[in-house]
């Protein structure tokens, strides 16, 4: 018999001879005798080895071949064996339990709170949240040099900004960006890409757009995002034990605050009240259908063109279901005034000009030569 006992003292095994008698594992050896009550008795079977241990010993081992412990067990060791099967299978059943509640967490609790949390948050968390962002985009999407048409456009941001129920200074700007989209950031800032501008055909659109993002700000869409985001990090980095901490969840968010993503109720919510903001001024909010049927690749029944298309689609990325929400975007529009006379509309669009080079414009060259 090749059974080993190990005392937990020392590294050193020894032969025995093992058997069950009165209700308990009596193990014999050159250095005495070791009693082992059945009660408590954890048998692991691996492999074709038997290892047996109790609580009353816990560094003590003793091994033997899973047929001489099937021998000497007799059904006192089967029950044994299945006894640990079932705490291992209560083990794995358990560990998918909480894998199931983290990620049901992450996917319904963490969106469902991001709400609450965000009418909550301070403004002046909020605002000095939206200026570090502001820095870290900054530091990619580098202003527009034309300052002319930049004062066209934040005039036009203040403009519709001014029958928003918000306590933000919105703040709007273009930027030189190697894609078609618009975002606001944290506490007030509106960032339009002059890719989006270029692709704009009329001033309404581009305040249709101007009007949608003020709406998100208002309704406190961005810090919803960001808490969603943020949260969802955080926990993540908790159950993997990643240590990136929340400061570093908060950069990594600042560097992707381009593509913090709203749910299909707030881009709802906010094509509405965009349109409502228009109205409030006068301002016609027919540039909104027609920028969304774009986007969805038909415009006045007629295919848009594949280039077009391609780019239109990094805006819908982060704005889906352009289709639908051109419909429902005629079904309430309304004629008005121009949102910018032609002299401002020209200025807008020559703000970010082919001279106006910036560090992402080999980016930019790379990604419209695909």
């Amino acid at each position: 018999m090749d059974i080993r006992f190990l005392d937990g003292r020392s590294a050193r095994a020894v032969g025995a001879t093992v058997e069950i008698t009165d209700g308990a594992v009596r193990i014999a050896g050159p250095e005495g005798v070791h009693v082992w009550p059945l009660k408590g008795l954890d048998v692991v079977i691996e492999g074709e080895q038997a290892r047996l241990s109790h609580p009353s010993n816990r560094d003590a081992r003793l091994v033997m071949p899973r047929v001489e412990w099937d021998r000497i067990g007799g059904n006192h060791g089967q029950a044994l064996v299945r006894r640990r099967r079932g705490i291992e299978t209560r083990l794995v059943v358990g560990l998918a339990v909480v894998a199931g509640l983290v990620v049901a967490f992450v996917f319904f609790g963490i969106p469902a709170l991001s709400g609450p949390m965000a009418r909550a948050t301070p403004v002046s968390f909020e605002q000095g949240m939206g200026r570090n962002f502001d820095v870290q985009v900054g530091t990619l999407f580098k202003t527009c040099r034309g300052q002319e048409g930049q004062a066209a456009l934040a005039a036009l941001g203040d403009r519709i900004a001014s029958g928003a129920d918000t306590p933000f200074d919105v703040r709007v700007r273009a930027v030189r960006a190697p894609m078609v989209n618009a975002f606001a950031l944290p506490g007030g800032p509106i960032l339009i890409t002059d890719d989006l501008i270029r692709d704009a055909e009329s001033p309404d659109e581009l305040a249709a757009v101007v009007a949608h993002e003020v709406s998100h700000i208002e309704k406190r869409h961005v810090m919803q995002a960001v808490w969603r985001s943020l949260g969802i990090g955080l926990l993540l980095d908790a159950v993997v034990g990643g240590g990136s901490g929340a400061g570093q969840q908060a950069v990594l968010l600042a560097g992707q605050a381009t593509d913090l993503r709203y749910g299909r109720d707030a881009e709802s919510e906010a094509d509405a009240r965009g349109q409502q903001l228009l109205h409030v001024q006068g301002l016609s909010s027919q540039g909104m259908a027609s920028f969304f049927a774009r986007l969805s690749g038909k415009a006045d029944g007629a295919e848009t063109d594949p280039d077009e298309l391609e780019r239109l689609t990094e805006f819908a990325s982060t704005h889906p279901d352009s289709a639908r929400r051109a419909q429902v975007a005629r079904a309430a529009e309304r004629p008005g005034a121009a949102a910018l006379t032609p002299q401002e509309w020209a200025a807008v669009r020559a703000s970010c000009g082919p001279d106006d080079e910036g560090p992402l414009e080999g980016v930019r060259r790379r990604l419209k030569g695909r």
